[in-house]
């Protein structure tokens, strides 16, 4: 049974446009293409109607360039949510902590979902941990997500790409099932 078969809803994790400040989150950001691959597939899940939840970030912090009250609250312009597609709005990296996205996906019957957004390392992996942990059969898109570069905790920099592959390595087949866009395609 393909994904389109079993109803699978995308999750679209804080694709927002305070990701696009690379300095602010530690710069030198991989997949650049991130968003645009996000509504690639955004577009492919309205072309076939299946459930699209969008999930944004609203930080509690006044400075925070995701906070309600700073531009970068917004969506991407490259998934912007039409009319009929929930958003739901979190304050924890979690989308399931806070929010009724799992009695929303419950109540659709959902069990198999697709996750996206930014970024791997946070809001992505924690979002797809928790979707493991209930059950759900998931799927993450490796070049549908990014990283920023990351300080250690002695001071020793570490590059976005190893970030973002060594998130991918501990969600696979622990948490969730990672695949890239064209497997996606492929399987849908």
């Amino acid at each position: 049974m393909n994904l389109r078969e079993k109803n699978t809803a995308l999750i679209l994790v804080d694709v927002q446009k305070a990701f696009l400040d690379e300095n602010y989150w530690g710069g030198n950001r991989n997949n650049k293409n991130a968003e645009i691959t996000c509504g690639k597939i955004l577009n492919k899940w309205r072309e076939l109607n299946l459930p699209i939840f969008h999930i944004r970030h609203s930080s509690t912090n006044p400075k925070s360039k995701l906070n309600e009250q700073n531009p970068g609250f917004e969506f991407n312009e490259n998934v912007l949510p039409k009319e009929n597609e929930p958003i739901i709005t979190k304050n924890v990296n979690s989308a399931f902590i806070g929010t009724n996205l799992k009695e929303q996906l419950d109540r659709l019957g959902i069990t198999s979902i697709v996750i996206v957004g930014i970024t791997t390392n946070h809001c992505v992996s924690t979002t797809t941990r928790m979707a493991g942990n209930y059950g759900y059969e998931t799927y993450l898109i490796s070049d549908a997500t990014a990283a920023f570069d990351r300080i250690g905790i002695n001071g020793e920099k570490y590059d976005s790409e190893i970030i973002h592959l060594t998130t991918l390595a501990n969600l696979n087949e622990e948490f969730a099932t990672v695949w890239n866009f064209e497997k996606l395609m492929s399987e849908i």
